[in-house]
């Protein structure tokens, strides 16, 4: 019989592609996966949907939008004590980010060889799974402990969040991220055994359109997330970009918080408001092309938080796939990926608006120095940061992991 490996992850599967491709991967290999997941979002629970039909793994899902009367009324409650007392005094508590006891329950129904743990309210459980006997490894995408701006992390319980880091390298079987950089720092912060590295990278897509010879339209820079708010670098590109006076256009893809658009608009001049475009967000499967539409991918993460300045997100990868130029803000996950093929994109400071200005002055010039750099940021997709590349490297772990049972036990 196959080896049985259960996949928990707090979210819809349209919205963690690293939790699917993993999925997708190891069913591929001939492993008999389930993945146990929260629908709470009408939208994304059609995705999810259409994202699993036909795949090789089964989904459990905990549908918090099925309940009703009582049942949902104790969740909301429970959640917002848990955040108000978290927020106020200190007490640290799981609820406060997600639903981890439905998660829980329902993983113990599940038998499994191995349990593999994704965000912070499924880490939480597998740990609870571990000290019951399990076999369970962690995927840490991102540094949960250190990240999002000050305002939003007052209700989170950041002590729990620590411990909870610390337990997921010293006592599982294994752990995985994002990059060198955030492997290096987990270990400096938590001791245990360094996580092994998966880059967030997507499978290759087709071979992007021609790209764009001078004289052609204008260049398009282009950014996406699933929300567009605050702290996300879009206020220093504006205002780097505004004092460009070469054409060029802006697209800017998410959800929006409520007034943001105005703001972000507000602080540009009455004559540039034109050329920057909003749109909502698309499926997961229509989001390479859409990116493959436009010239120069921006990945403005921020610095001066620590998960942001360690991880790889999958925003830049996505851009080398589609073979998009990259502009990068200066971290150390963007550093480690444009070391590897400086002249795919250009690092800049978020926080030197003039040398920021000349940066996107360059790139508009000289369009078939831009050309170079499409093609050079599409090779860097293909050589390197791939999930053909990514995949070989999940396998083994799993295997060791697995081979370790005998030692272990299993569950």
């Amino acid at each position: 019989m196959s080896a049985r490996i259960l996949i928990i992850t707090n979210g819809h599967l349209c919205r963690n592609p690293r939790t699917e491709k993993e999925a997708r991967t190891l069913g591929l290999a001939g492993y008999d996966v389930t993945v146990l997941h929260v629908c709470n979002h009408a939208p994304s629970q059609i995705l999810d949907d259409r994202l699993a039909s036909g795949a090789p793994f089964r989904r459990e899902v905990v549908n918090l939008l099925r309940q009703g009367g009582w049942p949902a009324l104790r969740r909301r409650l429970t959640g917002w004590l848990a955040r108000q007392t978290t927020g106020r005094f200190g007490w640290q508590s799981l609820g406060a980010l997600g639903p981890a006891g439905s998660l829980l329950r329902r993983a113990r129904q599940l038998p499994a060889d191995l349990t593999i743990v994704h965000n912070e309210v499924a880490h939480g459980v597998g740990l609870r799974l571990h000290a019951a006997g399990r076999l369970v490894s962690a995927d840490i995408e991102d540094w949960h402990s250190e990240d999002l701006l000050p305002v939003d992390r007052r209700q989170r319980p950041l002590a729990l969040l620590r411990a909870q880091e610390k337990a997921l390298l010293r006592d599982l079987v294994h752990t995985t991220t994002t990059s060198h950089a955030l492997a290096d720092g987990l270990q400096a912060r938590n001791g245990g055994k360094r996580p092994s590295v998966i880059a967030n990278s997507f499978p290759l897509q087709p071979k992007p359109r021609n790209f764009r010879a001078a004289g052609d339209d204008a260049p398009t820079f282009f950014w996406f997330s699933q929300r567009l708010g605050p702290g996300r670098g879009l206020e220093a590109f504006l205002a780097a970009w505004r004092d460009t006076t070469l054409p060029s256009r802006v697209v800017l893809v998410g959800d929006p918080q409520v007034g943001y658009r105005e703001q972000l608009l507000e602080s540009l001049p009455v004559d540039r408001r034109p050329f920057v475009l909003f749109r909502d967000c698309v499926p997961p499967a229509d989001l390479p092309a859409l990116i493959a539409e436009h010239d120069i991918g921006l990945a403005l993460e921020q610095s001066t938080i620590p998960s942001r300045d360690l991880t790889i997100t999958n925003k830049i990868l996505q851009y080398l796939n589609a073979g998009l130029a990259v502009v990068a803000s200066d971290t150390a996950g963007q550093r480690e990926v444009l070391a590897r093929a400086p002249e795919a994109g250009l690092l800049v400071s978020l926080h030197q608006t003039a040398a920021f200005t000349m940066a996107l002055t360059s790139l508009l010039t000289d369009r078939a120095a831009l050309s170079r750099r499409q093609h050079l940021a599409r090779r860097l997709a293909e050589e390197v940061y791939c999930w053909e590349k990514e995949a070989p490297r999940l396998i083994p772990l799993v295997e060791a992991a697995l081979a370790s049972r005998q030692t272990r036990g299993s569950v």
